[in-house]
């Protein structure tokens, strides 16, 4: 009758598991998988020392409590990019919010982030404004 009428002690031992989605083995130490696209991002991002979030979709993990790097969040929520917020000295951050929790958090953008995602995250506001801004914002969008 084939495998079901098989002795147990008879089994081939079992191969061992190399999931690609793993937790750090995929592309090597330190990728993740993007809680909001599901692409694979690289932890090594040019211009911050701590890859906090996607590049593509500008997804987050609450996964940091105070410090960048910490690992120390229990919340591991999904956090989603509300807009952009500049600094003094010129730097671009992103403003995310957990979709769990609902705390509110800062990162720095990463030389390898999305353009199109980064200017729609900036022309955001402008939504809700008169149609003639509304309109130029869609534009400047149309010509990236």
């Amino acid at each position: 009758m084939g495998r079901r009428n098989r002795d147990r002690r008879e089994r081939r031992p079992q191969r061992p598991k190399t999931v690609p989605h793993a937790h750090g083995e995929v592309g090597g130490a330190g990728s993740f998988r993007c809680a909001g696209c599901r692409l694979e991002v690289p932890a090594i991002a040019p211009g911050t020392s701590h890859r906090n979030h996607c590049p593509h979709c500008l997804t987050s993990l609450h996964v940091d409590r105070r410090i960048p790097g910490d690992r120390a969040a229990d919340c591991r929520g999904p956090m989603v990019a509300l807009s952009l917020a500049g600094r003094t000295d010129g730097e671009w951050r992103l403003v995310h919010r957990c979709s769990r929790c609902g705390e509110l958090s800062v990162n720095r953008i990463a030389g390898d982030d999305n353009a199109r995602a980064l200017v729609r995250l900036a022309v955001r506001p402008l939504a809700g404004a008169p149609s003639g801004f509304a309109a130029a914002a869609r534009g400047a969008l149309a010509r990236l």
